[in-house]
């Protein structure tokens, strides 16, 4: 009788430890076993951040949010004798992690002092969805990121994960891919989940480099998922004992990391505003948001290509297999991969972003700058249907097509000088954002290479 009272006891207790959720929440809570949560936001660079929370204090996340000091965490616009960095999320976001059993997690955003924080990269792009669904708009974006394999070296330099990786053509190599395919495999197996629809994955233009392509969604969705692709290929990488990198230029000699964005906006009445059987099959929204995209084009260059190794990228030459496949020039064209928007038909893709970049920030400036072409109905100028790699810089000139930044500091003075995304992103984080480049150019000028220090020591 007494081991049944104590029972009793213990399971009422565990009742009252173990709180119940909406259905759908303790669906996923019980379906994956769920004991922990990471409660996850990103800071300004885009790199993922989170606590742990036990699955006992879930409900917090979503009524009075969890804690950081926020002095902390990069780009918060914070001070050590602030108040806390409060991040908050929707329980129905909740997912596992699949390669951590008894893991969830939940998107956050930012709030101080009870308001949404304008130095959240999320809730920023947040405030410019609400600008397009004011016009009962909404902009989906599939996004394509591509990354590098390495292992380290003894000496712990940086090695090709797979040393029979080693063609000069290498793009979509069967053996290339079938040598990854323990790392592929258990990264795509880990995605699917968690609701990516991925439809192929290719060997890319580099030795050891790689792409898995999945359905386009929202603008926020499809940063959140970026976010966490990341995340996942980082970790399993890490069990592996190898490193995947998003680094835009790891190798000189080899084509960088770009993830490209395709864009359309979709309505009640229409899945793509931007098709029209004629021409490019764009419309005139469409050419309206490709002209506003060029006309911003070098200040939207600092969000898409933000590091100092983003603009090794952004150059036009040859790689071992050919091209470099990064736009440098603002322009665009039909099906043209030579440009900075490339136009499959009846859609936009936007070639400048790198694989380093914070989502969320690019989709909001990429919203800005499009709108302002809409608003403003900005004309392009003509298409450019050539191979602008195999043009010198005098004949680009001639066809009045301006060269994209090609160094961050370029960018950084370019988005100083445009007024837009300042007025339509907020000032706080744009000026957060260029003050974090611009001492990340500062570090980089003052830094001594390894090549100064081999040419120079007894150049004199």
């Amino acid at each position: 009788m007494l081991q049944q009272a104590v029972t009793e006891m213990f399971d009422q207790h565990q009742l009252i430890k173990k709180p119940m959720y909406r259905p759908e929440v303790q669906q996923v809570i019980d379906q994956y076993q769920l004991k922990y949560v990471l409660a996850q936001f990103v800071d300004i660079h885009g790199a993922a951040k989170t606590k742990s929370v036990p699955i006992s204090g879930l409900k917090a996340i979503e009524k009075d949010g969890v804690g950081f000091a926020g002095f902390a965490i990069s780009g918060m616009g914070m001070q050590p004798h602030g108040p806390d960095f409060m991040v908050k999320g929707d329980l129905s976001n909740l997912t596992p992690v699949p390669w951590q059993p008894g893991y969830g997690r939940v998107v956050c955003e930012g709030y101080v002092n009870g308001q949404p924080h304008p130095y959240d990269s999320r809730y920023v792009l947040r405030k410019q969805v609400e600008r397009l669904s004011a016009k009962g708009w909404t902009l989906n974006t599939g996004l394509e990121p591509e990354f590098s394999l390495f292992r380290r070296g003894e000496d712990g330099s940086l090695k090709m994960v797979d040393d029979s990786d080693n063609l000069d053509k290498p793009c979509y190599d069967y053996k290339g891919l079938s040598r990854s395919r323990e790392f592929l495999e258990r990264l795509t197996e880990a995605l699917i989940p968690v609701g990516f629809d991925i439809y192929q994955i290719d060997h890319e233009d580099a030795n050891g480099q790689f792409e898995i392509n999945y359905t386009y969604s929202d603008a926020i969705n499809s940063a959140d998922m970026f976010t966490f692709f990341r995340m996942v290929a980082g970790e399993i990488a890490n069990d592996l004992g190898i490193i995947c990198s998003f680094m835009p230029k790891p190798d000189p000699k080899r084509a960088g990391n770009g993830m490209h964005f395709h864009l359309s906006i979709g309505s009640e009445e229409s899945s793509n505003l931007f098709h029209d059987p004629s021409g490019m099959g764009l419309s005139k929204m469409a050419y309206h948001f490709i002209a506003g995209l060029l006309e911003h084009g070098p200040a939207l260059c600092a969000f898409c290509a933000p590091t100092v190794n983003s603009y090794k990228r952004l150059v036009v030459g040859r790689s071992l297999s050919g091209a470099t496949w990064a736009p440098a020039f603002i322009a665009y064209g039909s099906n043209n991969r030579s440009a900075m928007v490339r136009i499959p038909y009846g859609r936009i893709e936007l070639r400048l972003p790198d694989a380093g970049c914070n989502p969320y920030l690019v989709s909001a400036a990429i919203i800005a700058a499009g709108l302002d072409g809409i608003e403003l109905e900005l004309t392009p100028p003509a298409a450019c249907n050539e191979n602008l790699y195999s043009l010198g810089l005098e004949e680009i000139a001639a066809r009045g097509i301006e060269t994209l930044p090609q160094s961050l500091k370029e960018a950084v003075d370019a988005l100083k000088a445009d007024p837009l995304f300042r007025e339509k992103m907020g000032a706080e984080i744009v000026d957060e954002f260029i003050d974090q480049k611009s001492m990340e150019w500062v570090e980089y000028s003052r830094h001594v290479s390894d090549w100064e220090v081999k040419r120079y020591t007894e150049f004199f």
